[in-house]
């Protein structure tokens, strides 16, 4: 099969993108398809004319443009089959104020949350206490996310967002066990238990792709009741976004109680991400994952979705 593999991007996420597609190439092409790749941060007036030319795009782009639907509405017009969700859910799952709106409604435990399209006013504080959590609202791989103690050093960090040209997302710094929880298809894939190191209070960009950044224990050693739960919780989110294909949540358990943070719908691909671990505990081999995405894909653009 022709396959365009769209990768890069001009997101703060470029080189993680980068990273998991020359993995992503290789096994296509140990599978036998025909790879081209389509960089869209040098080569986006050659989208539409390059998807004409293929068989199908398979896409690793985080942020935007990728995980905000954009790719996936030029494919769409140009009738090219994709894997993973389609615009609608992409952008609901990008933007982490959409996503928890929802989340909220369909009675998903998620941390309260402010949302700060622009700077706020000097007297601004929280509706809850510190110490705080604060992150784009449309960027991932915890860049720019971090910790604020107290208001001082929330307005620092509220400061270094805003200065990217990026809204802001501010919750309260919730502890406990980190975990993650990935949906193939209509069916969980065992849940991770991360445990980050090199001195990370929370799974920050180091965490995610330093090469020993974090312990992640997959299938998590916790309680069935708990995997349940995740499970459960995943598929949920998954649900309630309107997502198809793959996308994986990420919670924090606090005081026995399960809160749901975000969901991805372009997971990492990388050697050391987490949707090829949990899949590799399912007794799928890397190949095998990217054959089940291609065949989800197809099968959504036969069904119109």
């Amino acid at each position: 099969m022709q396959i365009l593999l769209i990768a890069g991007g001009w997101s703060s996420e470029r080189e993680v993108s980068l990273a998991g597609a020359a993995k992503i190439r290789q096994a296509l092409v140990v599978l036998g398809h025909d790879v081209r790749f389509l960089d869209p941060a040098e080569s986006f007036h050659d989208l539409t004319a390059e998807a004409a030319r293929t068989d199908f795009a398979f896409l690793n782009l985080h942020g935007s443009p990728g995980e905000d639907g954009l790719i996936q509405a030029i494919l769409d017009a140009a009738r090219v089959p994709y894997q993973g969700t389609g615009p609608s859910g992409s952008l609901l799952a990008l933007n982490k104020a959409a996503a928890k709106q929802i989340f909220h409604s369909c009675g998903l435990l998620t941390p309260p949350w402010e949302f700060l399209p622009r700077p706020p006013a000097p007297s601004f504080a929280p509706r809850f206490a510190p110490p705080y959590f604060v992150k784009p609202n449309l960027g991932g791989s915890s860049v720019n996310a971090g910790l604020a103690a107290d208001h001082a050093a929330l307005d620092a960090a509220l400061a270094a967002i805003f200065q990217c040209g990026e809204a802001a997302i501010v919750e309260p710094a919730l502890t406990g066990m980190e975990l993650t929880c990935a949906v193939l298809g209509e069916t969980p894939l065992p849940p991770i238990l991360i445990k980050p190191k090199s001195g990370s209070s929370f799974f920050d960009y180091t965490a995610k792709y330093a090469q020993d950044g974090a312990d992640e224990l997959c299938p998590a050693p916790v309680a069935q009741e708990l995997l349940h739960r995740l499970e459960e919780s995943a598929l949920a989110a998954h649900r309630a976004l309107g997502l198809t294909g793959y996308s994986r949540s990420d919670f924090i358990l606090s005081d026995d109680r399960l809160y749901l943070l975000e969901t991805n719908t372009l997971p990492g691909m990388t050697p050391t991400s987490l949707l090829p671990r949990a899949a590799a505990a399912a007794g799928m081999t890397f190949e095998d994952l990217l054959t089940r995405l291609i065949e989800l894909g197809l099968a959504r653009f036969r069904h119109g979705r």
